[in-house]
């Protein structure tokens, strides 16, 4: 900016484990939307490594990148992203198109993928004619449809109240709980709380990384409802 040099990373030294929930949290201007974008193979650092189930990602050229974000990250956004002109079925096959998957298998792994979300009476209908909550819910399936290796979430209930919000953060428990890796950036405590561990950020360093003591209460409880 001008003469002014911006780290919107600095010094940042972080490792995520497989199967691990970890909520990314901070205020406006924390870097936590920028280590979101190099976790998602959308930016690269200008210093310093990254490495994805053991490949570095520093270094690679556009074509790669894309390679490796269609391979193994799962996106969902605060604002879903799904094509208003397409069904559900036909958004959350989309990816599958892109990495060159045949027309009969992509909407075999569709339907699976809408069906995991409780989709199933949807799949036909487009964006429009579906709730937020609903529209998320395909967005997540839309992520899971490529088997990644990792789900990154920004914001994903930013647009829903609180039930629905509650909603989909159970589904990605249910998610993370199949053996997926989960990183959500969000700055609502309550959406948080959902993960296993806390990354707080400010001015581009990482400011705490604690476990979160209260999902294992959330779990045993989650497991005596579905008892019940």
């Amino acid at each position: 900016m001008g003469n002014q040099t911006v780290r919107a990373l600095d010094g940042v030294d972080l490792t995520i484990g497989k199967n691990e929930f970890v909520a990314i949290m901070g205020p406006s201007g924390s870097g936590k939307s920028t280590l979101m974008n190099i976790l998602g193979c959308l930016d690269v650092p200008s210093e310093g490594t990254y490495s994805l189930n053991g490949q570095s990602i520093s270094g690679m050229d556009d074509d790669d990148l894309a390679g490796i974000r269609n391979r193994e990250i799962g996106f969902v956004f605060q604002s879903f992203n799904l094509l208003p002109r397409y069904t559900a079925l036909e958004n959350v096959a989309l990816p599958l198109a892109y990495a060159g998957i045949p027309r009969k298998e992509r909407e075999r792994r569709a339907r699976e993928a809408l069906a995991a979300v409780g989709l199933e009476d949807r799949m036909e209908h487009k964006p429009n004619e579906l709730s937020g909550g609903q529209r998320q819910r395909v967005a997540l399936a839309r992520a899971l449809v490529t088997r990644p290796s990792i789900i990154l979430a920004d914001e994903p209930t930013g647009n829903l109240d609180t039930t629905t919000s509650e909603d989909v953060m159970w589904l990605f428990g249910e998610i993370h709980r199949q053996g997926n890796t989960i990183i959500l950036v969000t700055h609502e405590e309550d959406i948080a709380r959902h993960a296993n561990r806390i990354v707080r950020m400010k001015d581009g360093k990482i400011g705490s990384d604690t476990p979160n003591p209260l999902r294992k209460k959330q779990d045993r409880k989650q497991t005596k409802q579905h008892l019940k």
